[in-house]
């Protein structure tokens, strides 16, 4: 099954800073303006590599900031290979929180195989981006984030006592999150995890662009002769996670509808009759206390704003998706972004597959206030809020061989970029 092995990674040394200032969060959540602010703190942020925008040919750009970096000793590979343990303690509405996992190379398998397991669609436009980027560089910056299932706990014992010291590395970011580091030489222990993996799959629940383009990256070098079965392009960098680790949250990511020509909040509520309860809310306070409810109750339910009424909808029956999808597993018919997307979004709406996968008329966020903003201030139609989708039906629907709607999960907080990199070829 899963096959890990330690690497000597690509790391910042001292000449290059502080590792606070060197880090950022993942590529796709920076706006222009916080790459910016990156770059001014301290010239060497990992954000010049893993979002280029310099010069003509910012993927090039890239390849030259890493020659110069490695050249002036900015950063180096480790001179042994290791596995790295990698810590994040946060807090979530007053609530502490804390998990560990392994980073590692893991080797790159194909969806069907049955490793390697997939949760939800990806955009060609971002797969395209990171190929251009691994061709320039040759490099992984940013770690795929994936989640194992450790039934006798072995794992967890060993990464526990392995990172029972004083991290390597540690800091805490502008959003309150500790980072720490630890590496790990020591060949039994490496041993031992390369044994408990082996009969595993692994659940990607962060970086599916990523993770395709890696696979696809990894062909084109084979097709065109830079690289034989067994290179280092056979493997991508990923963080693994016990998927039963207490520190994992994922937030809901919440749906904003757009530009709608012809939008009639009542016509659609009373459409949406068909399949579901509907119940007028007091006021947006409501919102998040109605969803949790239904989200204990296990029911599937979300709530949409059109600026004036907060109405909450729970599904009466999952018949109408047992007919729409007659070959899917229950697990996916029975999710709230499913349940959404297909009775409301495309059915009620008309809102079509397509057009929700290029965002036509539909765009996304983890934050519920955004969202209601966007509709008061005219410069969107409604929005839907969500319950978060639970751990348990990621792993149901990647087990089943199937995938959710885009944006179905957000974990949080996202892995940091920079503490650790993956060269799997020369420039």
């Amino acid at each position: 099954m899963a096959e890990i092995k330690p690497f000597g990674a690509l790391r910042f040394t001292e000449k290059a800073g502080e590792i606070s200032e060197l880090c950022c969060p993942p590529y796709d959540i920076i706006s222009e303006g916080q790459r910016l602010d990156y770059i001014a703190k301290n010239e060497h942020n990992i954000i010049r590599l893993e979002l280029p925008r310099e010069g003509e040919n910012p993927y090039a750009t890239a390849a030259d900031v890493l020659k110069l970096w490695e050249s002036e000793g900015v950063i180096a590979c480790d001179d042994k290979d290791g596995v790295y343990i990698y810590e994040e303690k946060f807090s979530v509405e007053g609530v502490n929180y804390a998990f560990k996992g392994i980073i590692c190379r893991v080797k790159i398998e194909e969806f069907s195989k049955g490793v390697v397991l997939p949760h939800e669609e990806t955009l060609s436009k971002a797969k395209q981006d990171r190929f251009n980027l691994f061709d320039a560089t040759m490099c992984n910056f940013s770690q795929i984030y994936s989640l194992y299932k450790d039934e006798k706990g072995d794992t967890a014992a060993l990464i526990s006592a392995l990172s029972s010291g004083k991290a390597d590395q540690s800091f805490t970011d502008a959003d309150g999150v500790t980072h720490s580091l630890w590496a790990v030489y020591d060949a039994d222990a490496i041993s031992s995890l390369v044994a408990q993996f082996a009969p595993r799959k692994l659940y990607i629940a962060d970086g599916h662009h990523r993770y395709e383009t890696s696979l696809n990256f990894r062909n084109h070098l084979r097709e065109t002769g830079r690289a034989a079965i067994g290179d280092a392009c056979d493997y991508v960098m990923m963080m693994l996670v016990d998927l039963d680790d207490d520190g994992l949250v994922v937030f809901p990511t919440h749906r904003i509808i757009r530009d709608l020509n012809a939008f009639s909040a009542a016509e659609v509520i009373e459409k949406c009759g068909d399949y579901f309860d509907i119940e007028a809310l007091n006021s947006v306070d409501d919102i998040k206390p109605a969803l949790d409810k239904k989200y204990a109750d296990g029911k599937k339910a979300v709530v949409m704003f059109d600026g004036e009424n907060s109405t909450l909808m729970t599904l009466k029956s999952l018949k109408p998706l047992e007919d729409m999808y007659p070959n899917a597993s229950e697990s996916l018919r029975g999710l709230d972004v499913t349940v959404l997307h297909s009775l409301i979004l495309e059915r009620v709406m008309g809102i079509d597959k397509e057009n929700m996968a290029n965002q036509i008329n539909l765009t996304y966020t983890r934050d519920q206030q955004e969202a209601l903003d966007k509709v008061n201030n005219g410069k969107a139609n409604c929005c839907f809020i969500m319950n978060p989708t639970r751990v348990s039906e990621i792993s149901a629907v990647a087990l089943a061989g199937e995938k959710m709607p885009q944006k179905s999960t957000y974990f949080y907080p996202k892995l940091i970029t920079g503490l650790v990199m993956n060269k799997f070829g020369e420039i």
